[in-house]
């Protein structure tokens, strides 16, 4: 197994790379990864410098692992500014470090690519695993991160040695619901009352809203869409680190798969919801407005990626990070992973201890945030 180092998905042919990502999560595809680096996303300018890993058999790509040096923990959404933090006490530096994760992008998918017909993809991904360690180890970083890792790829980490992290977000399942109110009828009546009247109060304001995939909107409406998602980031004094050809790039090569919410109030644009949507999952990213109106955001972030899911069957709506208030609409307590090598013994030690005890904090606010789902019924919320 030949596992090679690569600056540049340029450098891989798309085919070859998509083989190995498959079509049910968006995130790992050539398209959306390359357009990335095509459009300054990632590199100098913001820290994620690519060091993708790609293992071959007789020069047939067969396993790969999304990987980025950082100089920073921006973008991430797994938190481990403290780490940092205790590093530089210490008088250690804790960047650079390597991070395999999906930038700005805090949705659960795979990170060892893996042939899809081969026996020995335990192989392989040991593989990757090994050569992601020597190569921080190479290096003298502080560590590895694999981020918002699936099961699978969690148990294979773990065995490799690495610590596993719990955390929490919000998700949504799809119980086969005909329409959005046959999904409100789930809920209690408190609880379906304020729904429908956070909807209302949207139509009261006279604001109408349209759903586009991204292929559809003119060069007008993509620069409405990118100042409004620019001016998030200047009211919370964060960056705008996704650029406007990117977005143009990855609805241009990914059809079907960017789904935008667009919000008119007296035939002007006033607010804006970004979503891109998997096989089976459609997943909530960014939202920006020019003015704010009653209930709004959750109309347009929630309820029309709830609608859009019923009327086009997908089975999930993960609608991004954070937001305890996503509880009392449906959207359910849900653990994710992250995977951490760590280079120093007396930090990993440290650390291993630290998120034991973080994880039974998370276990006890997942099960307290569950007592406050609105469904009439306790197991409606199995999936």
């Amino acid at each position: 197994m030949d596992v090679r180092l690569h600056h540049s998905l340029e450098d891989i042919p798309a085919d070859d790379w998509n083989r190995l990502a498959g079509d049910v999560y968006p995130f790992t595809r050539h398209e959306f990864l390359v357009a990335l680096e095509r459009h300054d996303c990632v590199g100098e300018k913001y820290g994620w410098f690519p060091m993708h890993l790609a293992a071959y058999d007789q020069n047939e790509l067969v396993g790969a692992l999304p990987l980025y040096l950082k100089d920073n923990s921006y973008g991430e959404l797994v938190f481990d500014w403290g780490w940092a933090d205790a590093y530089h006490r210490a008088g250690l530096a804790y960047y650079p470090k390597l991070v395999s994760a999906i930038p700005y992008t805090p949705a659960t998918g795979p990170r060892l690519l893996l042939h899809p017909v081969r026996n020995d993809t335990n192989t392989i991904a040991q593989a990757l695993i090994a050569k992601a360690i020597a190569l921080a180890q190479e290096r003298q970083l502080s560590s590895l991160h694999v981020l918002f890792t699936t099961e699978q790829d969690s148990r294979q980490l773990t065995d490799a040695g690495l610590l596993l992290r719990m955390g929490c977000q919000f998700h949504w399942h799809n119980h086969d619901y005909q329409n959005f109110n046959d999904y409100l009828a789930t809920f209690t009546a408190e609880k379906r009352k304020k729904i429908k009247r956070e909807r209302r109060r949207v139509e009261e304001q006279a604001i109408t809203l349209e759903v586009l995939h991204g292929e559809e909107l003119n060069d007008a409406q993509w620069n409405i869409f990118h100042q409004m998602y620019c001016s998030t980031f200047d009211r919370k004094s964060g960056m705008a680190t996704l650029s406007l050809p990117f977005f143009k790039e990855i609805s241009r090569t990914m059809p079907g798969q960017v789904v935008i919410v667009m919000a008119r109030h007296d035939n002007d644009y006033v607010a804006v919801a970004y979503n891109v949507r998997g096989k089976d999952t459609l997943y909530g990213r960014h939202w920006g407005c020019t003015a704010e109106y009653h209930s709004l955001h959750f109309e347009a972030c929630y309820y029309q990626g709830l609608d859009y899911c019923i009327q086009h069957g997908l089975a999930h709506f993960e609608p991004g990070a954070q937001g305890e208030h996503k509880v009392s609409r449906g959207f359910e307590p849900t653990t994710i992973w992250s995977t951490h090598w760590i280079a120093h013994p007396q930090f990993k030690q440290a650390i291993a201890q630290f998120v034991q005890q973080e994880q039974r904090g998370v276990q006890h606010y997942m099960e307290t945030l569950d007592e406050h789902l609105p469904f009439k019924h306790p197991d409606i919320s199995l999936p």
